[in-house]
Formats: structure tokens, C-alpha cells, sequence
């Protein structure tokens, strides 16, 4: 299995170029600023992301980042680094399977598992992990550009 590594500027991976279990991955740390500017872009207000004193009284104990935050690390895997620009979002399918919170390093990756070449398609798993913990699972369908 080849892990594509991120590079200083976003470069294109051609449908031809693509195997079966290649991938790819981005790390970041999130912070209460980073929850905060996504509630403000998107308008998700919720109380459960933003006050300490309302999230201590919900099932979580406390704050956490928005689930669409963490999946939007999934994006950027996609659109920056492999396949990288020039790629088409079709569809995308997730798990949320444990909250993230200001302070993880979010672990976004994605891997092929199937390549549809009639169409330059291909399918990939994505994951989003903090730790050994997969907090976010799912499926991405993407249309990669072709040299041809």
C-alpha cells in the first residue's frame, strides 16, 4: 500500500495514476477557536458546541467540535492531495462514531477501494481518527480527472 504524502503545493493524482489502496491522510489539532469560526461560517449554533456550561449537562460532559468540522478534514484530503484539484465531489457517506473535542489531533484518511475506469471514478473509504479511537467512518465517491 502507497501513503501519498502531503506536499508543499497541492499537485493532481490522474485517474490513471490511482490503485487500490493507495491513500492519503491530514492531521490537525483542533481548537475552541477553530469550533467557534465553523459555528460562525455555517451558522450551527448549537449550544453543545459553543457553552461549556450547557455541554457539561448533556451525554458528552462537554463541549464538542461540530461533526461536519471533522468530516471536513476528509475534504480536505480529497481535494488537496489525492486526487487532489481538479477532482469532483459526487457523494459521500458517513458514520459519526465518537465526538471530537478542542484539543484532538484529528486524523483524516483516505484510501481507494475501487476504481470505476469506464466512468474515472473511484471509490475510497475515509476515516477520521483521534488516537486509536475512529471517530468518523464513511465512504466517498469522487470523479478524478484523466490524462486523456
Amino acid at each position: 500500500m502507497q501513503v501519498v504524502q502531503k506536499a508543499e503545493a497541492p499537485t493532481v493524482i490522474y485517474f490513471e495514476d490511482l490503485r487500490e489502496g493507495m491513500s492519503a491522510e491530514y492531521r490537525r489539532t483542533v481548537t475552541q477557536r477553530d469550533v467557534e469560526l465553523f459555528a460562525q461560517v455555517s451558522g450551527d449554533n448549537n449550544p453543545l458546541h459553543l457553552d461549556e456550561s450547557y455541554a457539561k449537562g448533556t451525554m458528552f460532559k462537554g463541549r464538542i467540535a461540530h461533526g461536519m468540522l471533522t468530516a471536513s478534514y476528509i475534504s480536505t484530503v480529497i481535494g488537496t492531495q489525492m486526487p487532489g484539484p481538479g477532482c469532483i465531489y459526487l457523494g459521500q457517506s458517513f458514520r459519526f462514531k465518537a465526538p471530537v473535542r478542542a484539543g484532538d489531533e484529528v486524523v483524516a484518511k483516505v484510501t481507494v477501494t475501487e476504481l470505476q475506469p469506464a466512468k474515472c471514478r473511484a471509490t475510497f473509504r475515509t476515516t477520521c481518527s483521534v488516537g486509536e479511537r475512529v471517530v468518523l467512518d464513511g465512504e466517498a465517491l469522487i470523479q478524478v480527472p484523466s490524462r486523456a
